[in-house]
């Protein structure tokens, strides 16, 4: 129906011939040859004029979808083929022009992202048994100092070490340290990123490079900015009111006369920034224990040994605060450790645990043990309120803290004194429990 003025015109047309040339064999066989030939070819311009109308018709729809089909949507559509016959083909014109406007700035702005970001990343688009490189992003470009190249064979001239070692693994999935010689300069290590996908007829094979170096300036960064955060934010807790307290002293004793309501002002004022300076001293010394943390003295201690003397100072504040014990830790086995050291991270961990219970109806307190691969494990878990998400990387931060009474050296202290002793200290977090683990090797 939608083509009904095109297929009515072309019939009439076909009908209209087929009479001329009816009428000219009729003239013909009535021996009416001048006339004949008259309308013989009037029939042939009919005919002509015919083919050459539909042929342009044709002609439009083949451009039409060869645009389409070479994604070439620059033409515009005439006014007069926008209605009727092509109706149809301008709603699908116009519907894969919008998508393919819409893919475009897609493509754009993922390019934009992958330019801007500070991982060098390459993709490769597999085309036969060739690999053919789809997109190098400015970082891959600058860092390894490789002009954008098309192909995989050109990059192998300029980064010989690293396709060497992709296609050892035969484009495979991985993740390594790769060395990297840059133009004349020394090797450099990387952190080789691969993975490999396919969408529809298409397989990409993406090719992520971070340095070693620079992801270990980044971390020390990060956490230099996050410690100066929190000193300066302890610091100004106390200048701030030593300052304000001491103009308003100035202010006082500048007076020709003091009365007695100025005497308990000078009092309560020198009272606040002594407690102020206190407060000051405990977290400079906070700060030393962490910094001058002595090295351990190790010794042969029996785990259960060193549990029982832990529980023997925690015990009363367990049974005080309600808290069920778990203890599921029953081994005869001795560890190289500095007793002292180790009871003091078990104690603050319990500590933490018992924090992390107040408020809750059923309080417990989890300790278990085992040993896998050579190496010791200690859990202690509770079923308190967990660990925000929001602030799941800074716990181990120093003086980080959420409790109001707390120094936030307690973790960082401990993780300290694990690394200290070989180990390390982690932390695992689901609905039910939150688990701090120490691992000895």
């Amino acid at each position: 129906m939608k083509n009904w003025k095109f297929h009515n015109a072309f019939f009439i047309r076909v009908l209209f011939v087929m009479m001329l040339f009816f009428f000219c064999f009729f003239l013909i066989y009535k021996m009416f040859y001048f006339n004949a030939i008259l309308v013989g070819s009037f029939a042939l311009i009919m005919l002509a004029e015919m083919y050459f109308y539909v042929k342009s018709k044709l002609q439009f729809y083949d451009r039409t979808l060869l645009s389409i089909l070479q994604d070439d949507f620059s033409t515009n559509f005439p006014e007069e083929n926008k209605k009727d016959n092509f109706k149809s083909l301008y709603a699908l014109y116009e519907a894969l022009k919008s998508r393919h406007q819409e893919q475009t700035s897609k493509e754009l702005i993922y390019q934009s992202l992958l330019n801007n970001i500070d991982t060098a990343a390459v993709i490769l688009e597999k085309e036969d048994e060739d690999w053919k490189i789809f997109l190098m992003n400015d970082c891959f470009s600058r860092l390894f100092k490789v002009p954008k190249v098309s192909h995989w064979k050109y990059l192998k001239n300029y980064l010989p070490s690293l396709c060497y070692e992709i296609e050892k693994k035969e484009f495979s999935e991985l993740k390594s340290a790769v060395s990297i010689k840059i133009e004349d300069q020394d090797l450099q290590t990387f952190i080789l990123q691969t993975s490999r996908t396919q969408t529809y007829e298409k397989e990409y094979f993406i090719i992520l490079l971070d340095s070693i170096q620079r992801v270990i300036e980044k971390k020390e960064k990060e956490a230099w900015i996050n410690l100066m955060k929190i000193i300066s934010h302890e610091l100004m807790n106390s200048l701030t009111p030593i300052r304000a307290l001491s103009q308003n002293l100035l202010q006082i004793v500048d007076q020709e006369k003091l009365e007695e309501d100025d005497f308990e002002d000078i009092k309560s004022s020198i009272s606040t920034i002594i407690n102020r300076s206190d407060h000051l001293q405990d977290f400079v010394e906070s700060y030393r224990k962490l910094a001058m943390l002595p090295t351990p003295v190790k010794e042969m201690t029996q785990i259960n040994a060193l549990f029982d003397d832990c529980l023997r100072v925690m015990n009363p504040i367990l049974k005080s605060e309600k808290i069920e014990l778990i203890n599921e830790i029953n081994s005869s086995r001795s560890i190289l450790i500095d007793k002292n050291q180790m009871e003091q991270v078990i104690i603050n961990l319990i500590t933490n645990s018992i924090y992390a219970l107040k408020g809750k109806r059923e309080k417990q307190l989890f300790l278990s043990s085992y040993t896998e691969n050579n190496r010791f494990f200690i859990i202690i878990s509770d079923n308190g309120k967990g660990i925000d998400p929001e602030i799941q990387d800074k716990i181990f931060l120093p003086f980080f803290t959420t409790r109001k009474d707390g120094a936030g050296i307690g973790l960082t202290l401990s993780k300290n004194i694990i690394e200290a002793h070989g180990g390390y200290l982690s932390y695992q977090t689901d609905e039910d429990k939150t688990s701090f683990v120490i691992c000895l090797i």
